[in-house]
């Protein structure tokens, strides 16, 4: 009976071991071998200085976006019923980059665009919110 709680114990770290070896690495790109798409987390301040020739795309309801959005985004409502449609309609082999008020809409369509085969997707850290908290310019 004083053995089994170490056998056990050697069970479950083999187990986990091998469960944790065979998992892929999500965040790895295409350039380093994988078929895997890698979705970035991006800082107002790295955003703000991204050449303005880019998939930029606000996720928010039109509502939102006209209340203030980022220069040069276009607007996608992620609630759309034809939202997938539109997203199909970007570059799959350009950088896009998305966000929302905070990051729960765009983190979201970030998931969508890598199974759909998107490249490179980046997400604005903490969305608008965080934007406007770090005094980035704001269109209206």
């Amino acid at each position: 009976m004083k053995f089994l709680l170490p056998r056990i114990m050697l069970v479950l770290f083999v187990s986990v071991t091998f469960v944790a070896c065979g998992q892929k690495n999500e965040t790895q790109d295409k350039s380093t071998g994988s078929e895997e798409a890698r979705i970035e987390l991006i800082s107002p301040e790295a955003l703000s200085k991204v050449n303005k020739d880019i998939q930029l795309i606000d996720v928010r309801k039109p509502e939102e976006f006209s209340s203030g959005h980022i220069e040069n985004a276009v607007n996608m409502n992620f609630y759309d019923s034809d939202f997938q449609s539109q997203l199909k309609s970007l570059d799959k082999t350009k950088e896009v980059y998305l966000y929302c008020r905070s990051g729960g809409r765009s983190g979201k369509t970030a998931k969508m665009m890598k199974d759909m085969g998107f490249e490179k997707i980046y997400d604005l850290e903490g969305g608008m919110i965080n934007w406007e908290k770090n005094n980035m310019k704001v269109v209206k």
